[in-house]
């Protein structure tokens, strides 16, 4: 397995989709993730999310072949006409851990997903290679092929041609205040800043070529967790139906060690949850301050 368990393990990640079944088309069928639930939205859950409206919708829920405990919840809701990818702030991206970046291209071929940066190698960060795509919810999802651990963190390579969710991406309203954020609430560490020039960023808002960002990672020790990333002044809160989940890069679930010492708000008191992503432990969620949704389970994992 490669997924090493510990306080910040990224446990998985929700995706809002217009349509099911055709992104699980996408997923199973394309990605190679197994299928392990499938039904209605729990109605607990999406309150305890901040979301009653989403109670109810279409939902699955997937994880990689390896076995790593972390798992892709797909949600159905209608498209929001107001919202563009990579121009909003909140989750901007997951990073998965796969083989063979050059090949995804053609595996994806036809598919739901659309290649928006194709594999290459970048000038500075020799550590993966990555490549970008956008589902059919406009959620960008990055596979990147791990090359080798950067002087501050562990990355890990993948066990099955996709693997786990290994960093998410916060487009942060104010990078210095959500690094701080996340060091004080949740007990994470503050790792590497990188300079670059982040074509995602510069295409979406039309900044000329050159123009460059800065990027702080988050991380407990040596696991990576969160890339929080400089956005544009341009850039604006996200568009959101009422009372519903976030189009696109929805939530994102962590492990912590213990409710207790983190300086949180929750949207509702913990409670036990069962399943194969809970395993019976205590959850809540808590926003974080560009808006992100942000699960935590107590696992007493350290």
């Amino acid at each position: 397995m490669s997924h090493h368990m510990k306080h910040g393990t990224i446990m998985g990640g929700v995706v809002v989709t217009p349509d099911l079944a055709a992104s699980l088309d996408d997923y199973q069928g394309r990605l190679g993730l197994d299928l392990v639930e499938r039904g209605p939205l729990p109605a607990d859950l999406a309150a305890s999310w901040g979301c009653p409206a989403s109670a109810g919708a279409p939902y699955a829920m997937l994880r990689p072949q390896s076995g790593a405990h972390c798992f892709i919840r797909l949600v159905e809701q209608p498209e929001h006409p107001d919202f563009k990818p990579t121009r909003t702030f909140g989750w901007a991206a997951y990073e998965l851990t796969v083989k063979d970046v050059f090949g995804w291209p053609d595996r994806l071929e036809g598919s739901g997903f659309r290649v928006i940066g194709p594999p290459k190698e970048i000038a500075g960060l020799p550590y993966f290679i990555p490549m970008q795509v956008l589902g059919r919810g406009d959620e960008m999802i990055y596979l990147n092929e791990v090359a080798m651990d950067t002087p501050s963190s562990d990355l890990p390579k993948a066990h099955s041609l996709t693997d786990h969710i290994f960093i998410v991406i916060l487009a942060a309203k104010d990078r210095m205040a959500s690094v701080d954020w996340y060091r004080h609430a949740l007990r994470l560490d503050e790792g590497e800043s990188y300079t670059l020039e982040y074509t995602m960023i510069n295409a979406a808002f039309g900044k000329p070529a050159g123009t460059q960002s800065v990027i702080t990672m988050v991380q407990n020790e040596r696991l990576p967790i969160l890339e929080i990333d400089d956005y544009p002044a341009e850039a604006t809160d996200r568009p959101c139906h009422a009372e519903m989940l976030p189009p696109g890069n929805a939530l994102v679930t962590l492990a912590v060690e213990s409710f207790e010492g983190l300086d949180v708000e929750f949207i509702s008191p913990p409670v036990l949850r069962h399943g194969d992503l809970y395993m019976g432990n205590l959850a809540a969620t808590v926003r974080g301050p560009s808006g992100e949704l942000v699960e935590l389970i107590e696992t007493g994992w350290s």
